[in-house]
């Protein structure tokens, strides 16, 4: 069973008032974000907009957390590797001899984050939160501003504004396909 049959499964089988909860918890995973949470509990029998307001409270919870409290992790621990592969450089300038691991290059960069860094240097910040959605998950593209050094604030503000807009966009297709399909 894949997750999205397992929540439809527990949507049906909870009371109404747990049903945003389970929206909230929903969109806090990663590729079912707002996005898919909020049309889960609009086809679940949601009112549209505590479904949109669950799902991105959800949504953004995870978000905050990424940046906020794992955020100062990710960027000191970026940095800590940047210091080290510079303190492996002699004094004279030249490279250590013998295998350094820590100066090895990392594999190829998947699709999805070679887009999100052309939304970044493209559009900086607002469109790459904005546009991000398209490419990666908004906590992967958090985190990957938050190692830029990108400000928490501001990443928080405009993960905010892509989560409302993802969010509010998909809740209102959900509720106007629903309400073609019932008529």
């Amino acid at each position: 069973m894949n997750i999205v049959e397992f929540l439809q499964d527990l949507m049906s089988q909870v009371p109404a008032l747990v049903q945003p909860l389970i929206v909230a918890l929903a969109a806090a995973i990663p590729f079912v974000e707002g996005e898919l949470a909020s049309v889960l509990g609009v086809w679940a029998g949601l009112n549209p907009f505590v479904a949109f307001f669950a799902a991105a409270a959800g949504n953004f919870l995870s978000v905050f957390v990424v940046v906020v409290v794992f955020g100062a992790r990710i960027r000191s621990a970026i940095v800590d590797h940047r210091a080290r592969r510079r303190e492996l450089v002699l004094a004279d300038g030249s490279a250590p001899s013998g295998p350094t691991p820590e100066v090895e290059e990392a594999g190829p960069e998947s699709k999805g984050r070679q887009r999100f860094r052309r939304f970044l240097v493209r559009f900086g910040v607002p469109g790459a939160s904005i546009l991000g959605p398209l490419a990666l998950p908004t906590q992967f593209t958090s985190a990957m501003l938050v190692a830029t050094g990108v400000s928490k604030a501001w990443i928080l503000l405009w993960q905010a504004v892509a989560i409302v807009l993802w969010t509010g966009l998909t809740t209102a297709v959900a509720a106007g396909v629903l309400a073609l399909v019932i008529g």
